[in-house]
């Protein structure tokens, strides 16, 4: 990563990028890369993005994959015990159990990320990872779970153990015995410590009864804590084995130690690994949080394109209260634009729209994937430079005219060693004489159409809207204001220059109406108020074309959803012709059988009779077996007389209707036929044609052994009446939502989730596996939402 110039830094605060790298923070499961998030590094190139970028891809998809996502329990911070065992410290238990601990964890985090079927960069970051096991498993053998080295740990410690718990009970059977035979010289039965050294709590007045050596006394003086004489010389036996105990664990965690630093540099690649890693996850996480898209970088003359493009912390404040609205702007820029204009009212969200863009230009240079919809696309900036003051905070004091040339200057001077360059200006050219300021804005931005490949400046003067009349390299765009409600509505609208709207707003914030009259007096000759005229007329062609626009998109998907069920009930209509030409078929074979089996007793018979007249009949008979025989492949000729058909218009006489035929029952007994919005099932001698022709009734097919195939089910098609969205809603709410949906479905339904942090998901999966409607469940297919939809199949 290469050293930002102060003049970037700077961009950063004014940006409130270390805001958003807090917010990164916050989704990373270990010390070490909270630390690093806090300060997220920006590429030095866009090749580094790139790669970030695919990192960030690859942690996405395996925290959608795997139920709990990558773990990372279990990894600690251990630099700061790397660094001491270089130095040849002896490290604590605690210290050495967590080292072994990390190991472990870092083990199960590589064997996830091998077994995962797409993440090569992933694996290349683990390939070259080494987690000792052999020394994790050593560091267990000796080290107890509480940090005490164990007695397993070496011979002598074991025996050293062994003494010590044999002199202890020698000196409490002794210091027992006393309290026992001369329970009047103590305050209480009781077997204390002091300074390492077993004491028994005498009385005061006592003290010459129990020799021995007084090591403490109580607050009160009432108590003395003696040792006595009895068990000084175990004591002092106790103290020396323990000293010996003391050396002979520090000579375990020595070596452990020492094996540790042998190793210490892969530990260190292992610990930036996992810090990596953890980055990865965190910015796969926040992505998710924020519904973002992973950006795209264009080449040179590629257009920019981020559509609904949502301010990254004015999105996560949503996310906290979703009582806040945050309003999405739509970026899509040619690349022969250098410089665009935005103008319109103070509060109507310009400087939030510069924001929003710088900050979608370093999360794509950071790896972080951008809060708009697909696809995002955007060059890769190698200076993002912002000269912003807001109004409206008490922390500005750069915001005079001298600040922002200051600021301004730095800007320049950081161009010419610049690659792709993003400038971010906001009220160019504000805080001194309009004229002067209005020529040095314009000057200003002729000079960066120059030498910064885009810039975005917000200004509240009229010469700038002109500018894109002159310069193809120019384009306006405003904020809108609603006449109507007369309050911004933060929407971005491009190739319309804006109006301050300063009187209107003035006015309507209170204002003296005859100070408002006279001020619009003041406007020299009308000139302005033309022009505001002009822009009044097109932003009102503007809306009437995006209503009709609306009518239009909605009359465009009612008409798809209705050419879906047409065809839905075409595929339908198709496949129920198909199983009645299968019926038929298997009608037609039991007729054929059952003539071989009349003929097979006509032969017997002929066989048995007169031989004058035997072979005619036997060969008359053997020409009939033979044309029964042959294969059908079309229906059965009706008999003669009207037989309907599907799509038939007939006459209904006891009804005195006429309607149209829709099915015929396999039995060719009854048909379901449609009489204007009613649909009705008749037996065949109910109906004839219209020119009067009865129906000839066939006879009931015969049973045939072979059961015919059942029709299949219609496909299950998606629509508005079988979709229901929860996002938003708490887990419990959602199941009230889907629990009514189950109990009144004829068929699948479509559960929209979306992605966010996943935990919805988990909880309608959860209620779905339990649920004794449900007999299955699975992510959508890609087009219907993929992974943030849910389709839930009843039991039949």
């Amino acid at each position: 990563m290469a050293p930002l110039l102060p003049v970037e830094q700077e961009a950063l605060d004014l940006l409130e990028w270390p805001l958003l790298c807090s917010q990164v923070a916050s989704f990373a499961a270990t010390a070490l890369a909270r630390r690093a998030a806090r300060s997220l590094p920006l590429a030095s190139s866009q090749a580094e993005s790139e790669y970030l970028l695919a990192q960030t891809a690859e942690a996405q998809a395996l925290e959608l994959t795997l139920p709990q996502g990558l773990p990372f329990a279990g990894v600690f911070d251990i630099g700061e015990a790397l660094a001491r065992v270089e130095r040849q410290a002896v490290l604590s238990g605690e210290e050495l159990l967590q080292i072994a601990s990390t190991l472990a964890a870092m083990r199960q985090l590589r064997r996830l990320i091998d077994a995962a079927e797409a993440a090569p960069t992933l694996q290349a970051i683990v390939a070259d990872l080494r987690t000792y096991p052999e020394l994790e498993q050593q560091i267990h053998f000796c080290i107890e779970d509480s940090g005490e080295v164990a007695d397993r740990a070496s011979d002598a410690l074991l025996g050293i153990r062994q003494q010590q718990r044999q002199v202890r009970s020698q000196i409490l059977d002794r210091l027992n015995r006393l309290l026992r035979n001369q329970s009047n010289l103590f305050q209480e039965l009781v077997i204390s410590r002091r300074s390492d050294r077993y004491v028994l709590p005498v009385k005061a007045g006592q003290k010459e009864a129990v020799p021995g050596i007084v090591h403490d006394s109580s607050s009160s003086g009432s108590t003395l804590y003696i040792e006595p004489r009895s068990v000084i010389e175990l004591n002092n036996q106790l103290r020396q084995l323990q000293r010996r105990e003391e050396v002979e664990s520090e000579a375990v965690r020595r070596r452990l130690s020492e094996a540790i630093a042998a190793v210490s540099a892969d530990l260190e690649t292992l610990l930036a690994i996992a810090t990596a890693l953890d980055l990865a996850v965190a910015r796969a996480r926040y992505g998710l949080h924020l519904e973002a898209n992973r950006p795209r970088f264009t080449a040179s003359g590629e257009p920019i394109c981020l559509r609904q493009l949502r301010h990254p912390l004015l999105l996560w404040q949503q996310r906290q209260d979703p009582e806040c609205s945050v309003v999405p702007v739509n970026f899509q820029l040619q690349s022969s634009l250098k410089v665009v204009a935005i103008t319109g009212p103070n509060t109507g969200g310009k400087t939030v729209t510069l924001k929003s863009l710088g900050l979608a230009g370093l999360m794509a240079r950071a790896g972080l994937f951008v809060p708009a919809r697909e696809p995002v696309e955007l060059p890769w900036f190698e200076r993002i430079l912002t000269d912003i003051g807001d109004e409206q905070s008490l922390q500005q004091s750069l915001s005079t005219f001298s600040g922002h040339i200051r600021r301004i200057g730095r800007i320049l001077e950081a161009l010419p060693t610049a690659g792709a360059s993003l400038v971010l200006l906001d009220e160019v050219g504000a805080g001194t004489d309009p004229s002067e300021g209005s020529a040095l804005a314009i000057a200003l931005l002729r000079y960066l159409a120059d030498h910064a490949t885009l810039t975005i400046a917000t200004t509240h003067y009229g010469e700038l809207k002109a500018l894109k009349y002159q310069d193809d390299r120019f384009e306006n765009a405003s904020v809108e204001f609603d006449d109507r409600s007369l309050s911004p509505t933060y929407r971005l609208l491009w190739g319309i220059p804006g109006r301050s709207n300063a009187l209107i707003i003035a006015e309507r914030l209170g204002l003296s109406s005859a100070v408002v009259a006279e001020a619009r007096s003041q406007l020299e000759g009308g000139r302005d108020r033309d022009v505001d005229a002009v822009i009044a007329g097109l932003e009102a062609q503007r809306r009437d074309q995006e209503e009709k626009a609306a009518a239009a998109a909605q009359l465009l998907r009612q008409t798809e959803k209705l050419h879906a069920e047409l065809q839905a009930k075409t595929a339908e209509l198709r496949e129920r012709e198909q199983s009645l030409r299968q019926q038929q078929e298997v009608a037609i074979q039991s007729e054929i059988e059952q003539a071989r089996q009349r003929v097979a007793k006509v032969v017997r018979r002929l066989q048995q009779g007169p031989k004058s007249t035997k072979a005619e009949r036997a060969r008359q008979a053997s020409e009939t077996l033979k044309s029964l025989s042959q294969p059908t492949t079309t229906v059965v000729a009706p008999p003669p007389g009207f037989q309907p058909q599907l799509g038939d218009r007939l006459r209904i006489p006891r009804l005195g209707k006429v309607g149209e035929v829709l099915a015929i029952a396999p039995d060719r007994q009854e048909l379901t036929v449609r009489c204007g919005i009613l649909k009705l099932t008749v037996h065949y001698g109910d109906v004839e044609s219209l020119q009067g022709e009865k129906v000839d009734l066939p006879p009931p097919p015969p049973k045939s052994t072979t059961p015919p195939p059942a029709p299949k089910d219609a496909p299950a098609i998606r629509t508005d009446r079988n979709t229901f969205d929860v996002r938003g809603s708490r887990v419990a709410e959602a199941e009230v939502v889907i629990e009514d949906a189950l109990r009144q479905a004829i068929g699948p339904i479509w559960i929209i989730h979306g992605h966010g942090t996943g935990k919805l998901r988990h909880g309608v999966h959860q209620f779905l596996r339990e649920h004794p409607l449900v007999a299955k469940f699975e992510a959508a297919d890609q087009a219907d939402g993929g992974n943030g939809v849910t389709v839930a199949y009843l039991k039949p």
